[in-house]
């Protein structure tokens, strides 16, 4: 209210400048409005254009007000290019386009008649350039916005996927383990010995969740480390898939192997996703080996004998993404994994550089 007070003060002398001094009080009451109505902009452009075309004031006192109506005009065109919805933004940009180029007219063409035509267009050329640098330096920040939008999208998706794909890999591989301790219990009568081994896979699977809950903790926040399974963790993996069920499983591991964080992390999730598919697809397998060897190139070879059961759960459907996502994700860092029958059995077979 004052900056509007301050504006129109001094057509208070001359009552024939009050529409011009009115016209820029609400272009720049339109500026320092905080609610950002999309309609604001085309609604100050047209009040500009009819002040042009019937305005009949003295020139020299219009002027007075021609600044900063026209550096107004060029902040509501910065902002609705820059975040108005495409549709409103084409329709202000315009309107508000036409107003800053017709302003000059305003005072060179119909209140000072003996300028020459010329003068009028080089008035409008000279408010034409700073509109469209306006426009353009709009239309560039947005275009950064809006990529900067989809790569977060992308990045949000991947999380979600891997979050998707932790969850398939640890946490079903408990829960399968649970669901044969269950079905051995529901056979051979519930003992000690098997609710114990229930609770302990069922904590691990909480602890499972536990790391990836922390994986989408806020960098800030405090609160439990994500913890990466890596080689170390292999014999304590087989040991308790052995232990679950009537397999016997055997891991020959290289002794003193070195890889990197990230490899072996890999190798522990190859490793792990292979037990939970012998677990679901064959139960009454006999035997599985593990091997873990190499130099730069690390070898992972997880075979089972097959065995004659039928597979778990076989109503079960769905499920996560498996070694079909454990492939994609290795491939894309210069690694392979295949799978397919062997013997009478099931063999997978990765190679990771340990650089990785």
């Amino acid at each position: 209210m004052l900056v509007v007070a301050v504006i129109v003060s001094p057509a208070s002398a001359v009552p024939a400048a009050l529409p011009v001094a009115l016209t820029a009080a609400a272009v720049i009451a339109a500026v320092l409005v905080r609610r950002r109505d999309p309609w604001v902009p085309p609604a100050a452009a047209a009040m500009s254009l009819v002040v042009d075309a019937v305005h009949g004031g003295p020139a020299p006192l219009s002027a007075l007000w021609m600044p900063l109506e026209f550096a107004a005009l060029l902040v509501l065109l910065y902002r609705s290019v820059r975040r108005s919805p495409p549709r409103h933004a084409a329709l202000a940009g315009s309107a508000l386009g036409v107003a800053i180029v017709m302003l000059p007219l305003r005072f060179t063409l119909w209140r000072v008649p003996q300028l020459a035509p010329e003068a009028s267009v080089l008035a409008c050329l000279t408010a034409f350039f700073p509109a469209v640098f306006v426009v353009g330096g709009a239309l560039y920040l947005r275009l950064l916005e809006d990529r900067r939008n989809r790569e977060v999208a992308v990045a949000r998706r991947a999380q979600r996927l891997d979050v998707a794909r932790d969850l398939h890999d640890f946490v079903a591989h408990e829960v399968t383990g649970i669901v044969l301790e269950a079905q051995a219990a529901q056979l051979g009568g519930s003992d000690a010995v098997l609710l114990k081994r229930i609770e302990e896979a069922g904590l691990r699977a909480l602890e499972s969740m536990d790391h990836m809950v922390g994986t989408l903790r806020d960098p800030d926040e405090r609160g439990p480390s994500t913890r990466v399974y890596g080689l170390a963790d292999l014999p304590d993996l087989v040991t308790r898939f052995a232990a679950t069920g009537r397999v016997r499983a055997d891991l020959d591991l290289q002794p003193e192997l070195a890889a990197s964080r990230e490899a072996e992390g890999a190798i522990y999730l190859i490793v792990l996703e292979a037990l939970t598919n012998v677990r679901r697809h064959a139960p009454d397998a006999a035997r599985v080996t593990v091997e873990v060897r190499g130099g730069t190139t690390i070898g992972v070879t997880v075979v089972n004998d097959g065995g004659s059961g039928a597979p778990l759960a076989a109503a079960r459907r769905g499920g996560g993404t498996g070694l079909a996502g454990l492939a994609e994700r290795i491939a894309a860092t210069g690694g392979s994994l295949s799978a397919g029958p062997y013997e009478k059995g099931w063999r997978v077979i990765a190679h990771i550089s340990a650089e990785r």
